[in-house]
């Protein structure tokens, strides 16, 4: 060790001083700050500590060592509470260990003696009367240091905390440049609508954040409408909001606002920012050319947004850009009435296009078709065979067999994997809007028809479409899907325009289509259009043998889900499920293990009786019978059973249709397609009934 008069001890503080100017990276910063305080005092290990304000935690930030260490590792984070470090940061003070082999109070203590340490000296790193951190010396020496040591090391921590509060502002400025590039070099080859789409999704990956949304005024000065959503997987739908509960409220008025924290708690009213489970809050205005109030740009996140100083001049710059984007589209719409139309809907079927496409990969997969019985795994040798092809497919089986987990199989195997998979549910659209559903239609089309809208065929366009319940199609709209079917060609409800697609298409039905052939119901020609490849899903009364499988899945799924301990189910429990003939199969089946786990409590479940209940409708089964029918007993026809099953769920659920006590959650149903089955199976509400 050299020198440790005042004449060396002013040169090194000088040093640091000249460090602070000239090195803003903190790797130069530190090396330099290290070799400055070595020509005054001695040292094996030198280590700076900074305070995380959000998380309330100390973490190791710089290490300079000569000594293995076990513990002591850039990262190492200590509560302020519990340890060496956090007593010098919160009370400010320097402290001197001179002999660890006899004076150890804190765990860290025998942390640093294990790896030789046998004195050391903490100060804290103080600006303007803020604790920022700690800066420590240590060595293997027994009285290395003195009070003269101390008192001298807390002087160089107001020159080192001086030189981290320059290096952050440094990394802020260096960040925000970061944001700017990254953010201008992501939106820079895009326009109109896809650049508010580009805008949000960049917007949050340069801030870190996991929501970006912009807005536009309306007529009405108390609402707004979104042009883009990111929501941190995808983009949300376009939507309209009320102004009133929400913090957007300052911001539309003309003010950049930030709530780094606590937003809920400000704004109490506002449901969307529960549904988020946002917790901090940052918005910029959108102004035109004459400065007023256009919109709003603004992100979202799930956690306390500490850098809003950083992201100030990043979201007002790019709140100014999607300013002039937005003049610039009403420009183009004035100076090009004629192309204006054309060039919306292209916007819009891009953007409804993408959304689409996350939405249907984020959904179910062939995870829950478990089970290896003889009749399930044919199915599935099934699917192999018909998925690398392009023949169409009749998916037959019974409500909740799994026909639309069977439809995604086959196209996850298919060539069109990449392309969307399209569902229509044939029963839970009105027969007057089912056309306008699967070809579209153009604006002025039919009263309603406001503007234009992309039929499900057009959005299935080299992937595949799924018709689910195709046997509750209109007849008028047959003829057309037939001509669809076999030309590959259609005509938009109200237009003259052809439209050729190349789309697969898979079907399924619990109907019997031979039967609604006869009837007249169906056309022939369609059935046999369809019925290429016909697909039967078993019941699973008829795959008994996976019934333990699938409540082992469900079980597992649930608890997990539901926070639960399950570990098993009783064998009682079990006997009377593998009994059950489940009229509602795979479906009902988890609706009944999820109520039963919510109801459940330790670690077996056990299945209450009114859970299950015997009935007319739900037949319970020895153990011996398999599948067949009470000697003496007329088997009912499977629309009683529906019949039966519906009413009865109804009656449990006193005639509430949707929400999560209803009937159709129950069911495992869509609400519209249980008013749908409710119909035609003539299911009414007594007069008296509870709505």
């Amino acid at each position: 060790m050299e020198n440790k008069g005042p004449s060396a001890a002013y040169d090194t503080l000088l040093e640091i001083n000249n460090a602070i100017i000239s090195n803003l990276t903190r790797e130069a910063l530190f090396h330099a700050i290290a070799a400055a305080l070595r020509r005054v005092i001695a040292f094996d290990r030198t280590a700076v500590f900074l305070h995380d304000a959000d998380r309330d935690v100390l973490s190791l930030f710089i290490l300079e060592s000569s000594l293995p260490t076990t513990y002591f590792h850039v990262g190492l984070e200590m509560r302020p509470n519990d340890s060496h470090v956090g007593w010098v940061f919160k009370e400010q003070k320097a402290l001197l260990r001179r002999n660890l082999e006899r004076d150890r109070h804190y765990p860290p203590d025998d942390w640093a003696y294990a790896d030789g340490v046998r004195s050391y000296i903490i100060v804290p790193l103080v600006v303007r009367g803020r604790s920022i951190g700690t800066l420590a010396v240590a060595s293997t020496v027994v009285d290395q240091y003195s009070e003269a040591d101390a008192a001298f090391l807390q002087e160089a921590g107001r020159q080192v905390a001086l030189a981290i509060e320059n290096m952050q502002a440094y990394e802020a400025l260096t960040r925000a440049e970061e944001m700017l590039r990254e953010i201008a070099e992501g939106t820079a080859a895009v326009t109109g609508h896809d650049f508010f789409y580009s805008l949000v999704r960049h917007l949050a990956s340069a801030l870190r954040v996991r929501y970006a949304f912009l807005t536009e005024c309306l007529p009405d000065p108390t609402r707004v409408r979104t042009l883009a959503f990111w929501k941190g997987d995808g983009f949300a739908e376009n939507f309209e909001y009320d102004l009133a509960p929400t913090p957007c409220r300052v911001v539309l008025e003309g003010k950049a606002t930030a709530y780094p924290s606590d937003v809920q708690r400000l704004f109490p009213d506002d449901r969307d920012l529960v549904d988020l489970a946002a917790q901090s809050y940052f918005g910029a205005p959108v102004l035109d050319s004459s400065g007023h109030v256009a919109g709003h740009l603004a992100v979202l996140d799930d956690k306390p947004f500490s850098e809003a100083g950083r992201a100030a001049p990043v979201l007002r710059a790019f709140a100014a850009r999607a300013g002039a984007e937005l003049e610039r589209l009403a420009a183009e719409e004035r100076l090009r009435a004629a192309l204006a139309e054309v060039e919306t809907l292209k916007n819009r079927l891009h953007a409804e296009n993408i959304y689409l496409q996350e939405e249907i990969r984020g959904e179910h997969n062939f995870v829950e078709m478990v089970g290896s019985s003889p009749a399930l795994l044919a199915a599935l040798r099934q699917v192999e065979q018909v998925a690398p092809t392009d023949s169409t497919v009749l998916i037959l089986g019974e409500t909740g067999t799994g026909k639309e987990l069977i439809a995604r199989a086959i196209h996850s195997r298919s060539g069109r994997r990449e392309r969307p998979l399209v569902k229509v549910n044939c029963s839970a659209i009105s027969a007057g809007l089912v056309e306008s559903e699967l070809f579209g239609h153009v604006k002025g089309a039919f009263t309603g028809a406001l503007e234009r809208r992309t039929g499900r065929f057009e959005l299935a366009d080299g992937g595949t479409l799924f018709l689910d319940e195709v046997g509750d199609l209109p007849l008028e709209t047959q003829v057309k899907l037939l001509r669809v079917l076999q030309e590959r060609e259609f005509e938009p409800v109200g237009s003259n325009r052809t439209l050729r697609v190349n789309v697969r298409v898979i079907a399924a039905t619990n109907r019997n289509l031979e039967e609604a052939v006869a009837a007249g119901r169906f056309r022939a020609d369609l059935f046999y259009r369809l019925n290429v490849f016909p697909l039967r899903v078993p019941a699973l009364r008829d795959r008994r043998g996976d019934i333990p499988q699938l409540v082992m899945f469900f079980v597992s799924r649930f608890a997990k889900e539901l926070g639960k301990p399950l570990e098993a189910v009783s064998q009682a429990t079990m006997e009377r499920l593998v009994r059950y003939d489940w009229p509602g199969n795979v479906r009902e089946l988890a609706n009944i293990i999820e109520r039963a786990t919510v109801l459940a409590s330790g670690r077996l479940l056990e299945l209450d009786a009114d859970l299950l209940p015997v009935g007319p409708d739900r037949v319970v089964r020895p153990v011996s019978s398999g599948s067949a029918p009470v000697v003496g007993q007329p088997l009912a026809t499977l629309e009683e059973i529906e019949r039966r099953h519906i009413r009865e769920a109804l009656e449990r659920s006193r005639w509430v249709i949707e929400g999560s006590a209803g009937a159709a959650r129950v069911l495992g149903l869509h609400p519209n397609t249980l008013r749908s089955r409710m119909a035609k199976l003539g299911i009414s509400r007594p007069p008296h009934g509870i709505s």
